[in-house]
C-alpha cells in the first residue's frame, strides 16, 4: 500500500497491529505518522502487515459523528484531561487523536457509546504514542464521579474496568464525569537493520552516492514513524529526479525487536530505467490556441524526465490566468522507444469577468468604478480589460467629481518568450486644488522577465492634456520613454497579499518631453524600496503574524526646473504613498496663504510600519511616515513633515481590507488635522 497524506482525524482512525507470530520475539507492525497535526507537509498512515486489530476503528470524528444515532434514554457528560507527558509534541499528538477530547462537545452520548468510545481510545493514543517510537508506553484513563454525588457508590472506574458501561448507566442525570488520560511513554525505540531490496527477488539494491544521501535513513536514528516514512519518499522523489519514471519505493515493512528495542526495516524498491520525456499530448483546449500553449512549455520531447520541470512548465501554464485547473500526467508505461508519454489536461476559465473598484481617503475622496474583461481573447491568452470609474467624491484635495476611463489590452510572450506587452487609451479628468487636469493618454510596454526575481520594463506613451491653474488655462503636448528595472523577493503569488519577508526594489527613469509652450527636455529619476522583518526569525512570534514594514522613496526631475515643466509631471508629498497623515500634494512649496500645492522637482520619504495579525483574520498597524519636497533636483531638501497613525485589517481570500487613520506631527498651516485610508491590501 503506497503511503498517503491524511488529515488528523484520519490517521486517528487507524489502529496498531502487531502479529505476535514472529520468530525471534520480533513482532511485524504497523508504522503510522501521528504528527500531521502540526503543519507537517506529508503526513502518512502505513500498513506493514494486514493482522486484524483488537478492537474495531472507530472511523474519523466527522463520519462517527454522522453516524451515531441519537442516544435512546439517559445520556452522560463530560470532561476530558490529557495529564502532559513532558515531550510537547506526544503531547499534542496525544491531545490530536484523542475522540474523546474532539468528541466531548459534538452531541449527548449514551452511557454505553461512551464505554465503548473510552475503550477504543487506548488503541488510538497508544499509536499516537508509537508514531513517536515509544512502542512500549502505556495508556491509563480514569473516569471520575462529581464530588459529593451519592449515587453510584464508588468514586472512579478504570476505562478497562468490565463494569463500567453500568457504572455509567447508574450515573444521575445532569451529573458531568471527569475523564483522565494519562500516558507513559516508556524507552524510546531506535533503527535496527536496514534493508532495500526488490520487490519480487528480495536482491538487495545499490543506490548511488546522491541517492544514499537523500534516503537518510540509518541504524541507530530514533524509530519515529514520519521519518522512516519519509526516508522511502525521499528516495522516491530523487530516482524520479534522476529520469527513472517508473521508480517506486514501498512502504517498508518492519519488525519490532523487543529485546534491543529496536525496529527492523526492510524498503521494497523498484528503480526502472532512465527514460526521457516523450509525445506531449494536450486535452480540453477549446478557445486555447494549441500552437500557443505548446510554445509556452518549458518542457519539450527528447529532455530527461524530471518531475520538478514537469510541475514547473504545469504551474507556467496556470500562471496564464485562462485555466481552471491545468494537470498533468505520465503514461501507464514507457513508450515502444522507451520515452515517458505526458498528457496535460485543460479546463478554461470562463472568458468574461465583471469586477468592482471601489476605494475612500478623506484627501482623494471616493473612488468606485466597474470593469468588464475578455480573456483569451484571440486564443493566445490576450486580455482585454474596459474599466470606468469615478473620482474625488469628497475629497480634501480636491475640487469636484472626475473620472478615468480607460482600455488595456494585455498580450503574453509578445514579441517573444518571457516578455509581455500591454496597451492602454485612457482618458482622466482630475479635479485638485493644485491644478484641474484633462487629458487624453496612449501607453504600450514591455515588461521582460529576466529572472525569478528581476524583470525590466520599458515603453513609450504620448499625453495631450490641457491643464488649468489658478485661472490660467494651457495645453500640453508630451511625449514619454519610461525605463525600469523591479526586483521582487517576497515570493508572493499576488501583489494584494501582504509581504512578510524579502524586498521590493524599483528603479526607473524616464525621458520626457514636454512641447506647446516652448520644447522642455527633462527626466524623472525614482527609486522605491521596502523590506519586512518578520519577528518570527528572533523565535518571538510564529511565522507573519508579526512584521515590520520598511519603505523608503527618493525622486528628482533632472534638466528642468519648477515651473518648466507641467504641474502633473511635478512632484508631491503626502497620502498613501509618501507621507500620511497629510492630504495628498499637501507636503512640498505651497502659494502663500492658500492650501494650494506648487509641486517640486526633488522628492524623498521614509516609512515605518509595524503590522500584527490577531486570529484568523482580524489584524493591526502602527505607522511613522516623513518626507520632503524640494525646488531642486537634489533629494533630502525642503522642509520635513512627520505623520504617524495606526489601522485596522480584515483578512480576505483576495487580500486584506485596510482601514487606516493618520494624524500630521508638525501640521503646515491651512493642512488637514487628520487623514482616512480604506483600500484593499497593504500600502506597499
Amino acid at each position: 500500500m503506497s503511503a498517503s497524506a491524511v488529515s488528523p482525524q484520519v490517521s486517528r482512525a487507524h489502529k496498531k497491529m502487531c502479529d505476535q507470530g514472529e520468530p525471534s520475539a520480533a513482532r511485524r507492525c504497523k508504522l503510522r505518522d501521528d504528527r500531521s497535526w502540526w503543519k507537517v507537509a506529508s503526513a502518512f498512515v502505513v500498513l506493514l502487515s494486514a493482522v486484524q486489530p483488537t478492537f474495531a476503528a472507530s472511523g474519523d470524528s466527522k463520519k462517527q459523528k454522522e453516524k451515531t444515532p441519537e442516544p435512546i434514554g439517559p445520556t452522560v457528560s463530560y470532561t476530558t484531561k490529557i495529564e502532559p507527558t513532558g515531550n510537547a509534541d506526544v503531547d499534542a499528538a496525544l491531545t490530536s487523536s484523542s475522540d474523546l477530547l474532539s468528541l466531548q462537545k459534538t452531541r449527548a452520548v449514551g452511557p454505553f457509546a461512551l464505554a465503548g468510545r473510552i475503550r477504543s481510545e487506548y488503541s488510538r493514543l497508544n499509536t499516537a504514542l508509537e508514531s513517536f517510537g515509544f512502542y512500549d508506553g502505556k495508556i491509563t484513563i480514569t473516569v471520575d464521579r462529581p464530588k459529593g454525588a451519592q449515587v453510584p457508590p464508588q468514586i472512579s472506574m478504570d476505562g478497562q474496568d468490565i463494569g463500567l458501561p453500568l457504572w455509567l448507566a447508574s450515573m444521575p442525570s445532569g451529573q458531568a464525569l471527569s475523564i483522565k488520560v494519562t500516558a507513559k511513554t516508556g524507552p524510546l525505540y531506535h533503527v535496527g537493520s536496514v534493508k532495500l531490496v526488490e520487490p519480487d527477488t528480495k536482491k538487495p539494491v545499490a543506490l548511488s552516492e546522491s541517492e544514499q544521501k537523500a534516503f537518510g535513513m540509518k541504524t541507530g536514528a530514533p524509530a519515529v514513524a514520519s521519518d522512516v516514512l519519509q526516508a522511502a519518499n525521499q528516495l522516491n522523489d530523487t530516482l524520479k529526479e534522476e529520469g527513472h519514471p517508473l521508480a517506486k519505493v514501498d512502504v517498508p515493512t518492519a519488525w519490532l525487536q523487543p529485546t534491543s528495542r529496536t525496529l527492523d526495516l526492510m524498503y521494497p524498491v523498484t528503480i526502472g530505467p532512465k527514460a526521457d520525456i516523450g509525445k506531449i499530448t494536450l486535452n480540453g483546449l477549446d478557445y486555447t490556441n494549441p500552437r500557443f500553449v505548446r510554445r509556452r512549455l518549458t518542457i519539450a520531447p527528447g529532455q530527461l524526465y524530471q518531475p520538478s520541470r514537469i510541475e514547473d512548465s504545469r504551474q507556467d501554464l496556470a500562471s496564464l490566468g485562462i485555466f481552471s485547473t491545468v494537470g498533468v500526467k505520465d503514461a501507464p508505461k514507457l513508450a515502444p522507444d522507451g520515452s515517458m508519454p505526458l498528457a496535460f489536461s485543460f479546463k478554461e476559465a470562463k472568458r468574461h469577468t465583471v469586477g468592482a473598484e471601489a476605494g475612500y481617503s478623506t484627501d482623494l475622496g471616493g473612488r468606485v468604478g466597474a470593469s468588464w474583461t475578455h480573456h483569451n481573447l484571440f486564443g493566445n491568452a490576450e486580455r482585454l480589460k474596459l474599466t470606468a470609474l469615478v473620482t474625488g467624491v469628497g475629497g480634501t484635495a480636491q475640487q469636484g467629481f472626475g473620472y478615468d476611463v480607460y482600455a488595456d489590452l494585455f498580450k503574453p510572450d509578445f514579441p517573444g518568450r518571457r516578455q509581455n506587452a500591454s496597451f492602454r487609451v485612457e482618458g482622466i479628468r482630475q479635479l485638485f486644488y493644485s491644478y484641474r487636469q484633462t487629458a487624453i493618454i496612449l501607453r504600450g510596454g514591455i515588461v521582460r522577465q529576466i529572472s525569478k526575481r528581476w524583470n525590466v520594463s520599458y515603453g513609450i506613451a504620448a499625453e495631450q492634456e490641457k491643464i488649468e491653474q489658478f485661472g490660467d488655462t494651457r495645453d500640453y503636448s508630451l511625449i514619454f520613454a519610461p525605463l525600469s528595472a523591479n526586483y521582487d523577493s517576497t515570493d508572493l503569488p499576488s501583489p494584494l497579499d501582504p509581504a512578510t519577508h524579502g524586498a521590493r526594489v524599483s528603479l526607473s527613469v524616464t525621458p520626457s518631453a514636454s512641447f506647446n509652450h516652448g520644447t522642455r527636455f527633462f527626466a524623472l529619476l525614482q527609486a522605491n524600496a521596502s523590506t519586512y522583518f518578520d519577528l518570527a526569525r528572533l523565535g518571538l512570534t510564529q511565522p507573519g503574524r508579526s512584521v515590520f514594514a520598511f519603505r523608503g522613496i527618493v525622486g528628482s526631475v533632472q534638466g528642468a526646473s519648477t515651473y518648466d515643466i507641467p504641474p502633473d509631471q511635478r512632484l508631491y508629498g503626502g497620502g498613501t504613498a509618501t507621507i500620511r497623515g497629510f492630504r495628498y500634494q499637501g507636503v512640498g512649496p505651497q502659494f502663500p496663504h492658500s492650501k494650494y500645492a506648487i509641486g517640486g522637482t526633488s522628492l524623498d520619504a521614509g516609512t515605518v510600519e509595524f503590522r500584527q495579525r490577531f486570529f484568523k483574520s482580524w489584524g493591526a498597524a502602527a505607522f511613522m511616515d516623513a518626507g520632503q519636497v524640494g525646488s531642486g533636483s537634489a533629494p533630502f531638501t525642503g522642509k520635513v513633515r512627520v505623520g504617524a497613525g495606526a489601522g485596522a485589517r480584515y483578512f480576505t481570500p483576495i487580500g486584506p481590507v485596510r482601514l487606516d487613520i493618520a494624524v500630521p506631527l508638525n501640521r503646515q498651516p491651512r493642512g488637514d488635522k487628520w487623514e482616512l485610508y480604506i483600500g484593499l491590501g497593504e500600502t506597499f
